[in-house]
């Protein structure tokens, strides 16, 4: 489906928004961010490290700049601005949420207000969560149109012409994870569904799920025209063979404790058969991060 933004035409933008906190329980402890940088991908498309936050990118259009994901804090966010107004004079005009979680959402204060906000409707039920709490942020939630479900894959035309294609697969990192794509460029940015080099974090208390994970990193694999480069919150540009392994080791690993669930074996029992170490929460009510396996071993007994 393919719909034409007007001010107040589709049901799906977010015109006002405002930022999300993470919950205690997927807070990390905090570390100095790195330099902000702005690095080419393709043609107008440009991914943006460091700062306090997650990655985010922006594309580059005759009619203004699409943003996808807006940092950690609003100084970071007016970083980010900055570093986009060296690469182009033309304002930014849209901004895509992947998800909820803070450090991709608390810098949206540090954006212009009035901007077009795309987000999927449990990342605006999230938002307004927060804006509840944080009466700072209530003006960016006054005028907002509701948001709808991705159940299919959906364009939308931005200024002249502009096609972005987003898509929602369902419960992964949280139940509100939403894929950009760049089809012609075979790009997509897919938020925290591709973590490298650390473990994958999945949000139960967003309605995350670790199958739903693993079937959301065989679709976007599945994607035609094929994805060739996948850009994420937490590494560097990730290439088909860098999702086909991590999609491979998770099934694997959810396979395992599947099996283990099923001969009745403890968490405990769990955690020693893969190596993990389970250390007390963090200071200040923090709640540690749960590994992939204790997540798939929690889900999977949850219902019996």
């Amino acid at each position: 489906m393919i719909r034409q933004w007007t001010a107040f035409g589709t049901v799906f933008i977010l015109s006002i928004a405002a930022a999300a906190a993470q919950s205690p329980q997927a807070k990390p402890a905090p570390q100095a961010p790195q330099p902000m940088t702005v690095q080419p991908v393709v043609k107008n498309l440009y991914l943006v490290k460091g700062g306090a936050g997650a990655n985010a990118a922006f594309y580059v259009t005759k009619d203004g700049v699409l943003v996808i994901d807006a940092k950690m804090t609003p100084e970071a966010a007016a970083g980010m601005l900055t570093e986009i107004a060296k690469v182009t004079p033309r304002p930014v005009k849209w901004l895509v949420l992947t998800h909820s979680d803070g450090d991709h959402i608390n810098g949206l204060p540090g954006f212009p207000k009035g901007l077009t906000i795309f987000a999927q409707k449990n990342v605006e039920r999230d938002l307004k969560k927060a804006a509840a709490d944080t009466p700072a942020l209530k003006d960016y939630l006054s005028t907002a149109i509701h948001a709808t479900a991705i159940h299919e894959s959906e364009a939308f035309i931005i200024g002249r012409g502009y096609r972005i294609d987003m898509r929602h697969y369902g419960p992964a990192h949280t139940d509100g994870d939403t894929c950009v794509f760049f089809r012609r460029q075979g790009v997509a940015f897919v938020g925290d569904l591709a973590f490298v080099g650390r473990d994958p974090l999945v949000h139960l208390q967003k309605g995350g799920t670790a199958s739903g994970y693993i079937k959301t990193l065989e679709a976007l694999l599945a994607e035609k025209p094929a994805i060739k480069t996948f850009l994420s919150g937490h590494a560097d540009p990730l290439t088909r063979a860098d999702i086909e392994s991590l999609k491979t080791s998770l099934a694997d690993k959810l396979a395992k404790v599947k099996e283990m669930v099923a001969a009745g074996k403890s968490l405990d029992d769990v955690r020693k058969a893969f190596g993990i170490e389970a250390p007390p929460d963090a200071p200040g009510g923090r709640r540690r991060w749960l590994s992939f396996v204790e997540t798939a071993y929690t889900e999977l007994t949850s219902n019996k």
